[in-house]
Formats: structure tokens, sequence, C-alpha cells
């Protein structure tokens, strides 16, 4: 039986700066019942909730809330620029974290975080590339078109190297790229 997460509620002390906060994130406010606000990221299937009453935990208590991104700098540099603070890179290594972006922008690797003003910590992990079976072979889609877009240059890099090495133009590029994107995004091994 399919599960989805659809919600995650999120406490906070006072609900009219986190209305404000998560709205300057340029998050999409969903229509709700009296009493509960939601925001739903850019490209997310599941959204946060808060309110009077929503949950019994302290405001800024939830940590280490992941927000998925193809383009960490990038996601980084646009919440910079729209007033967040937003803290430095990090990236794991195999003992631990590190400081800075992962140096072969490998994905799973490189973060960077900001707090809403309770406290509660968001992540923000760039991922291009799926692990085997985190996504379903025949599920291929792009939350957003800013995500599809950073598939097709990736795609594009790729293929740009698979037409150097055969010597010659590939006139069947549409196919090559719709065939690499989805291979990435599902783990695959991706096309030579």
């Amino acid at each position: 039986m399919d599960m989805k997460l659809e919600v995650v509620t999120i406490p906070v002390s006072d609900v009219d700066r986190a209305t404000k906060f998560y709205a300057s994130l340029g998050w999409r406010q969903d229509v709700t019942p009296p009493g509960v606000v939601q925001f739903t990221p850019p490209g997310s299937s599941a959204s946060i909730q808060f309110g009077p009453d929503r949950t019994s935990a302290p405001p800024g208590s939830a940590e280490n809330l992941f927000l998925i991104v193809p383009d960490v700098k990038a996601v980084h540099d646009e919440l910079v620029a729209a007033g967040i603070e937003v803290d430095g890179f990090f990236h794991r290594t195999a003992d631990g974290f590190d400081g800075g972006l992962d140096p072969e922008r490998r994905s799973y690797l490189s973060y960077t975080s900001f707090s809403d003003p309770d406290g509660n910590r968001w992540l923000l992990q760039e991922i291009t590339t799926r692990l085997p079976g985190r996504v379903e072979d025949s599920a291929t889609t792009f939350g957003s078109t800013s995500d599809l877009a950073s598939a097709m240059k990736r795609a594009g890099v790729a293929h740009g190297e698979h037409e150097r090495r055969v010597g010659e133009p590939d006139p069947n590029w549409p196919a090559w790229y719709a065939e690499y994107m989805a291979r990435e995004q599902n783990g695959a091994e991706l096309p030579t």
C-alpha cells in the first residue's frame, strides 16, 4: 500500500512571524482550515504546517529538516539575496563533515543550512543523481522547471562528451538526453 508523506508540523512561537518568514522564502501558502498555516516549498510534494495548538513540541525544536536541491550554491545565493541568513557550506566525508562544498560536487554530499525565526533548522542537500532504488524506475518527474533545467544542463554536458567520443554529431540527441535524465534521476548507470 502506498503511503506518501504529506505534511510535517513544525513548532513555532509566533504564527504571524513564521508566516512572514516562510512567505519570504518564496514558498506557496496553501489554503487551509482556520487556525492552520501551511506552506509548500517549490517543487515539493510535502508541506509544512504550523499554528496554535498544532504540536506540543517546544518552538524551534525541529532539527535537520531536509530540502533537496539540484544546485545548493544557487539556492544558497537566492536565499541570501532574499535576505535570509544562510550558513556556510559543508560536505560529508568518510570521517564526518568538513567545510566547503564537496570538491567533486558529488550527489548527496554538499550542504548548507538555515533556521527560521524560532530556530527550526533546515538542511539544503544537493542531489543530482539518486541512489539506485530511491526512485521507482517508471517514475521520472521533475519537481520544478529549475530542476528540469538543471537536469538538461547536466545531460547537455554529458552529451557533448558523448559526441566527442563518437566523433560526430548525434542527430538523435533528444532521445539520448531523455535516457540520460531518466537514468540519472533513478540512480541507474548513465549512458556513454
